[in-house]
């Protein structure tokens, strides 16, 4: 009697989607400007940036969001009052750039990609909404909330919360319980075989989307090499070091350095001897 070959993808969509992506999503959270953050070494500018593009992303997200909301394979998941971020990020971008802060705030290449994502997605496959908005809200509810006491210690921000209106949920009494909610939709909702293996696929691609803008970000925040002083630069200090090994300076009583060139080359020895030798007999003749 043959054996039933058990599933290769768990059969609820929220767990396949959980699976699918683990690797890539311990790869956002292993992008250098994640570590630093994990470790509290965030800066304003740098808190700064990631929420301007935050911004972006969110208006454009919700903006496609609220042009499916009715469309069924969406509409389980619309969810504005409890979810959706655009209002409380022009709060935050409001502290933190002033209140011409849409006239200052910057726009990446890497969120301009993640954007035109977004927007072709809602326009054209809208089903692939479910896996932007799977990886970005449940995302806040869950990893963001570690995020803000973060900034909130390190920036030093006030207790009030101000700056950090993003990553409060005051719709949500438990995020426990909503994201319990938040998946039995998502299970139940209605697609084709080939349509889960492309949401699933599109959360992948919705993590790479967000590794780019890491990277791009830390960049961002990175000193250029020339930028840097000689004692700081990479390329200079190795290749001051190999220079190093092959004249090691030597301190003449007045202090100044002196290249010990005798000590390591017999022929450049033998070379001033005779010279020496020669001087020598060229000032006897002309003493004579």
């Amino acid at each position: 009697m043959e054996c039933p070959r058990p599933d290769s993808m768990p059969q609820d969509l929220s767990e396949a989607l959980k699976e699918a992506t683990k690797e890539v999503h311990t790869q956002a959270e292993n992008a250098e400007f994640m570590r630093n953050f994990q470790k509290g070494q965030v800066t304003r500018e740098g808190f700064k940036l990631v929420m301007a593009s935050l911004f972006h992303i969110y208006e454009a997200l919700e903006e496609e969001i609220e042009h499916n909301k009715e469309n069924p394979v969406y509409a389980p998941l619309y969810f504005p009052e409890e979810l959706h971020r655009k209002a409380a990020l022009e709060q935050d971008l409001a502290f933190w750039y002033g209140p011409r802060w849409q006239e200052a705030i910057p726009y990446t290449p890497a969120t301009k990609r993640y954007v035109q994502r977004l927007q072709k997605v809602g326009r054209t496959e809208p089903e692939l909404l479910v896996a932007h908005a799977y990886t970005r809200y449940l995302g806040d509810l869950s990893g963001g909330q570690v995020l803000k006491k973060i900034a909130q210690k390190t920036l030093d921000l006030p207790s009030s919360g101000k700056g950090l209106a993003f990553f409060t949920f005051p719709n949500i009494a438990s995020a426990t319980k909503f994201k319990q909610l938040y998946r039995s939709r998502m299970n139940a909702l209605e697609m084709t075989p080939k349509v889960r293996q492309k949401v699933i696929e599109e959360a992948k691609t919705a993590f790479l989307f967000n590794i780019q803008l890491f990277e791009e970000l830390q960049e961002l925040l990175t000193p250029k090499a020339e930028d840097q002083s000689p004692s700081q630069a990479p390329g200079l200090r190795q290749r001051a070091g190999s220079r190093a090994q092959d004249s090691t300076p030597m301190e003449t009583p007045r202090g100044k350095p002196q290249l010990n060139i005798l000590s390591q080359a017999p022929l450049v020895r033998w070379v001033l001897t005779l010279s020496f030798l020669v001087a020598t007999v060229a000032m006897g003749l002309y003493a004579m």
